[in-house]
């Protein structure tokens, strides 16, 4: 219980400063409350198998370990210039790939994950979009992380 009202007031006090205020690099400790390990059959679309994971399992935060799997159709973003906002390069394609790795974060229920593909020639990938499908399953390893660990932020440039 200690651990947590010292994340809670490092996070709180973060949460005062303005964008010029706040550390360039700052961390905040916390551990896994459990694993969930989830397969998704033939078909699945990863985002949604995903969405609907951390609503049926009551994953408000968490990290998205590992992931593997193949696919019959993916659909992914890049970031494609230097400004911010950044500009996004949408790739999308119906062949069959390798999934080699899935890894990214649950957000107060907000997926955020990221993709890696690949074939006998080549490997890509990008931020995950709807569209990317289970050719013969997708299988992933999810740390949840407790509810009130105030972390829905971290993956926006403006703070």
């Amino acid at each position: 219980m200690k651990k947590y009202a010292l994340v809670l007031f490092f996070i709180v006090s973060v949460a005062g400063y303005s964008q010029e205020e706040i550390p360039e690099v700052y961390a905040v400790t916390s551990q896994f409350e459990r694993i969930e390990i989830v397969r998704m059959r033939t078909g699945t679309d990863l985002l949604e198998g995903l969405k609907t994971v951390a609503s049926e399992k009551n994953i408000k935060n968490g990290v998205i370990l590992s992931g593997i799997g193949s696919v019959t159709d993916y659909h992914y973003h890049v970031v494609s210039d230097k400004n911010l906002p950044p500009a996004n390069k949408y790739t999308k394609a119906s062949v069959p790939m390798d999934l080699i790795a899935v890894q990214g974060y649950i957000f107060n229920g907000r997926i955020h994950a990221h993709i890696t593909l690949s074939d006998e020639n080549s490997v890509a990938g990008g931020h995950l979009e709807p569209g990317t499908k289970a050719l013969t399953f997708f299988i992933l390893t999810i740390g949840v992380l407790p509810d009130e660990l105030d972390i829905e932020n971290f993956d926006t440039y403006t703070q």
